[in-house]
């Protein structure tokens, strides 16, 4: 049997547990693929997430799962497994494709189907009343996923649009600490009873797994990342998603794999900690994240742009700011297109803004500090 841990209802499917292994960072062999998956069940993790353009992800999980199931009396029935599909292609395209998803599997079924990137208003459209309808309908009739979801990295109102279609059962979002503009959606999501998976709060919420010293000794006596976890877990999220590369990256989940009660009045301090050190580095100039100052004339994502200021000079996360600010405009739709330098310096920011802050100005600043080369991206 699985490791004792606690389960979490996700959406009209099986419970899974408050962890999730995604296995985008375990494709570089089979024998990376079988350790990770095993310390995952070994730490009580029962849910896995992958995706077909997850390069070899799918054929390396099936060899592992049989594997396990052979050699260490781990059984594939254990396992809940979230797939996803790319919101394109017709109807013979997608079955033939989720067809061979199976075979690479070497599962009959899976538990969850996401649609993979309803990142623009045609995605959701494309599932709504394009090919993708007559899909869903067959992969459902044909019983081979219990329930269908979707992911996003898209704006907050097609996510918004997403949750109140009907149509998804889960989602999973961006839901991070140190950038919690996503968190009503995610309350939203719960309360109509849909599973809701955080997407990589550990790396895309900030590289917390290397902290600044600065984001260190504010969260004492807890690491950062610890934190992260506990603050998501405590407002609900199903699981959350970890993208591990090694068996250590398993360590805080397995202290925390039981851990979704309210937080305690110690953790509640150490994050009050962390916000006064932003306000302290930031002093009046913190973007608050309302997006009151969209939209822009030169549809500058000036929310992102500032929220990447925020985390680099608040919170110290340098790196990772300039990493995610010099990939805009070199990841199609799964990220912003324009950075800071298009601004025209047209002031219409300045009276929206609640807060006051000269935009355009921090803009310029938030452009200086962070351009530099990009980084090779991991898919693309």
């Amino acid at each position: 049997m699985i490791v004792n841990s606690q389960k979490r209802s996700f959406g009209k499917g099986c419970d899974v547990s408050l962890f999730t292994l995604g296995t985008m960072r375990a494709t570089d062999n089979f024998e990376k693929m079988y350790a990770l998956i095993k310390s995952a069940y070994d730490t009580g993790i029962n849910h896995l997430e992958t995706a077909a353009s997850y390069g070899k992800a799918e054929k390396l999980i099936g060899k592992a799962l049989q594997k396990l199931e052979t050699s260490e009396n781990i059984f594939r029935k254990e396992w809940i497994i979230t797939n996803k599909v790319l919101p394109k292609g017709d109807f013979n395209y997608l079955k033939n494709n989720f067809e061979k998803s199976l075979k690479n599997l070497r599962l009959q079924k899976i538990h969850n189907l996401a649609i993979h990137g309803i990142n623009l208003d045609e995605h959701l459209d494309w599932v709504l009343n394009g090919e993708g309808t007559d899909f869903l309908k067959w992969v459902i009739k044909k019983g081979f996923v219990d329930q269908i979801g979707f992911s996003s990295h898209g704006n907050y109102k097609l996510i918004e649009n997403a949750i109140k279609s009907e149509v998804f059962s889960f989602c999973n979002l961006h839901l991070h600490l140190l950038d919690q503009s996503k968190i009503k959606l995610a309350q939203l999501a719960l309360k109509k009873n849909m599973g809701v998976l955080a997407i990589s709060p550990a790396d895309k919420g900030g590289r917390l797994y290397s902290p600044s010293d600065i984001l260190l000794k504010a969260s004492e006596p807890y690491h950062p990342l610890e934190l992260a976890y506990r603050f998501l877990l405590s407002k609900g999220i199903t699981t959350l998603s970890l993208g591990a590369t090694k068996s250590e990256d398993f360590t805080i989940a397995k202290k925390l794999i039981n851990s979704s009660q309210k937080l305690t009045s110690s953790e509640i301090s150490a994050l009050e900690n962390i916000e006064k050190l932003a306000i302290k580095e930031l002093k009046s100039s913190k973007c608050e994240q309302c997006r009151s100052c969209l939209p822009c004339p030169s549809e500058i994502p000036i929310p992102q742009i500032l929220l990447l200021r925020n985390i680099s000079i608040g919170y110290g996360q340098l790196e990772f700011a300039k990493e995610r600010y010099n990939l805009i405009g070199r990841a199609g739709h799964w990220w912003e297109e324009k950075n800071a330098s298009f601004c025209l310096g047209c002031n219409e920011c300045i009276p929206k803004c609640p807060s006051n802050l000269n935009i355009p100005d921090l803009l310029k600043q938030t452009h200086n500090l962070l351009v530099d080369k990009p980084k090779k991206r991991l898919w693309g």
